[in-house]
């Protein structure tokens, strides 16, 4: 039978001569047979078509010749056999005897290339190297480099470059038209405070660069309610106390677990004319004499409540193709800026109002905590937001090493290679222990690792406005990527300290990051494993984290059903760069106190150990039974609202009879595994292939909420 094998190409041929970075070649799915490829092509010269043309001269002397091969050839078949025959059979007698005697293990026949995984360890340690994750960082951070400026172009070049350079087994590009917003030229956006008569009394200084990717544009006026983080029980807290911010500019802080696209959603929900985003000192350091931000700076994030371009929902952006006009419903329809610390100071001063709650109080200078909305002197706020959308050319950079038994099973490796700033943690960490992780699989090809699964290490285009680039993507090859992909491993931002790891996880992938967290050295603590490290300091458990919003792993599960982890090594002290101008290589180096190169390169061995075993075991190292005890958790949760959804005609019991299933399912496959002969590679791919089905089947109920198509 034919094995099928199902490749990503473009016109041009994929691997030997891809298109440069900036072109739009036009790319398609296809499945190629073996029978194919090994098909003869036609004459290719004159020479060929004459010595076909007049071989039959030469028929009758070639059927002799033929018949005198064959004579000669089995006589001497025969002689041979009989003088050697029975030399040869004592000497495999004797050979039987030394292996019995030695009693030597057999290498594994496949998978490794006579290689083990503990061997493979030893190489892959071996050749990860620190200095290059510095030097990459370095570069990439030098400068901002949005999609579709020069400098974000000659940075796809560069790594085009250094991928090709490792020869791996193909190295090609996608490229997609998507909608990004950008701030105006001709009009900035402004704030300004009028009087009681609506004359404009002050205009407030802003950064021309500062701004919140897709909000909406356009103007309002009110007075200012501080709602702390803008969270739901923030605003519920409101509600509670009399302050209606209706038709009021709402100033929330960065973070409090909640992203910048959530916070401007819940305010829209709650009536607010506008939104305003700063960073607290209580949240964000802001001393510089401390490696802190300076309190003239604003942190800067997309507010569409989804990922993708928001202007092709559930479609892929390839070369400008045309769907129904319509847009995402996670697009804001009130606007919002990012604003200092100081200028939060300079409107949260002057409000008058109830006071709030002793847990929302920060550290702004010359501020008593009330929420408002009222300001003295019966001043108002006037926000206006003048940005513009423009369709610009991605660009994601792919490069594989091809799997030698089951090559149409991918695990995904990839990072954000854009940044409105310099980007040293947002884009610069991630794209050098990619850069370094695929150097350092390739030369362990080189040396005789031959890994059973596809590895694919990719660099997305237009992270900062949503995971544009990685999306668009997903939505080209969903119908194959949720029975194709293994897992993904999102590196974005994985370096911002080199004290604490997150992981931020699918719960399938929990055993198998467990397992890799014994191996690895902790990078700040010689001779203990980042295991042990976490033991001594409350339990290891505290590692795993749900995936958030915005993380670069949230798609792949949420919208693909693939497995997938964010891994972060951080600081108690937040780092406090992350989205702004001062995100550099020398403020990060100087944070982890020049030991960048070190965390990046155990960061890296930690993602290596993790793709190590999903490339060589014969069985995925996947814990199917996982989601029964997740599905435990968030029932218990879910029953605690019962009598509201009683109320509303809906009954959680639903869940709980769908986890009974569900776990008796997954105890059943687990036990048929286990009595199971996985060395057999028919046996093994049945069982892979039903274990990757295992995600998708789980995140369908999930995938209207969390899409381009999140619904309101």
């Amino acid at each position: 039978m034919d094995a099928i094998r199902t490749r990503l190409t473009q016109s041009s041929s994929v691997g030997v001569a891809e298109d440069e970075v900036g072109g739009a070649p036009r790319v398609e799915m296809r499945f190629v047979t073996e029978a194919e490829e090994e098909v003869e092509a036609g004459p290719s010269s004159d020479i060929t078509a004459l010595v076909l043309r007049h071989r039959h001269g030469y028929r009758r002397a070639g059927v002799f010749l033929g018949v005198c091969g064959v004579v000669i050839f089995t006589t001497a078949f025969l002689l041979a056999y009989a003088v050697f025959g029975g030399c040869y059979h004592c000497s495999q007698v004797g050979g039987q005897e030394d292996e019995q005697q030695g009693g030597g293990a057999k290498p594994p026949a496949e998978g490794g290339a006579g290689l083990y995984l503990g061997e493979l360890r030893v190489m892959m340690r071996r050749l990860l190297q620190d200095e290059d994750i510095h030097n990459t960082v370095s570069r990439v951070s030098r400068a901002s480099h949005p999609p579709g400026s020069s400098e974000g172009t000659s940075l796809a070049s560069e790594i085009l470059r250094r991928l090709r350079q490792l020869q791996m087994d193909h190295t090609w590009t996608e490229s997609l038209y998507a909608t990004l917003q950008f701030p105006e030229r001709s009009q900035r956006s402004s704030l300004w405070l009028l009087d009681s008569a609506g004359m404009v009394s002050e205009q407030i200084p802003l950064n021309p660069s500062d701004y919140c990717p897709y909000s909406a544009t356009g103007s309002t006026t009110g007075g200012v309610v501080y709602a702390n983080y803008g969270r739901p029980e923030d605003f519920n807290w409101l509600k509670s106390a009399g302050v209606s911010v209706v038709d009021s500019v709402v100033v929330m802080r960065v973070g409090g677990g909640v992203s910048f696209a959530e916070k401007v959603r819940l305010a829209e929900r709650n009536g607010a004319g506008g939104a305003l985003i700063y960073p607290d000192p209580a949240d964000l350091p802001q001393d510089p004499r401390r490696l802190g931000l300076n309190t003239h700076t604003a942190v800067s994030e997309h507010v569409h409540l989804g990922s993708g371009d928001p202007f092709t929902p559930g479609f892929p952006s390839f070369n400008h193709t045309q769907f129904p006009a319509i847009q995402s419903s996670g697009l804001p329809l009130i606007p919002a800026l990012p604003i200092s610390a100081t200028v939060a100071s300079k409107l949260l001063s002057q409000l008058s109002g109830p006071s709030c709650p002793p847990s929302w109080r920060g550290r702004l200078p010359y501020v008593s905590c009330v929420v408002g909305p009222e300001f003295s002197s019966g001043r108002r706020v006037k926000m206006s937001v003048h940005n513009a959308m423009t369709p610009v050319l991605l660009n994601n950079i792919f490069s594989s090493l091809e799997g030698r038994v089951e090559p149409d099973q991918y695990i995904i490796l990839g990072a954000q290679r854009d940044s409105l700033g310099p980007g040293a943690v947002k884009s610069g960490v991630g794209t050098a222990i990619l850069l370094e992780l695929a150097r350092t699989f390739s030369a362990m090809v080189k040396n005789g690792f031959s890994p059973r699964r596809s590895l694919l290490f990719v660099s997305w285009d237009a992270g900062d406005f949503g995971n544009v680039g990685a999306t668009e993507w997903l939505e080209g090859y969903l119908s194959m990527l949720h029975l194709k992909a293994v897992a993904y491993f999102s590196l974005d931002q994985a370096i911002m300290g080199d004290d604490v790891l997150s992981a931020y996880i699918s719960p399938l992938l929990v055993d198998l990051l467990d397992a890799a967290i014994r191996q690895v050295e902790h990078p700040k603590h010689a001779g203990q494993s980042i295991y042990s490290q976490a033991e001594r300091e409350g339990g290891s458990w505290r590692i795993m984290k749900p995936l958030y919003l915005n993380s670069g792993a949230y798609s792949f599960t949420a919208f693909a059903g693939v497995p997938a982890v964010e891994l972060r090594f951080s600081e108690e002290r937040a780092y406090p760069f992350v989205n702004t101008p001062l995100d550099s290589a020398s403020r990060l180096q100087e944070v982890l106190g020049g030991r960048l190169g070190i965390a990046g390169r155990s960061l890296g061995e930690l993602v290596g150990e993790m793709v190590l075993r999903l490339a060589h075991d014969h069985i995925l190292p996947l814990r199917i039974t996982s989601y029964a005890q997740t599905v435990l958790q968030f029932s218990a949760q879910l029953n605690k609202h019962s009598a509201e959804l009683q109320s509303r005609g809906l009954s959680p019991q639903w869940v709980f009879s769908a986890r009974g299933d569900y776990s008796r399912a997954a105890e059943t496959l687990q036990r048929a595994i286990d009595y199971s002969d996985m060395h057999d590679p028919t046996t093994a791919r049945f069982y892979n292939t039903r274990i990757m089905r295992v995600q998708i089947l789980q995140m369908l109920p999930l995938i209207p909420l969390t899409s381009e198509t999140h619904a309101s």
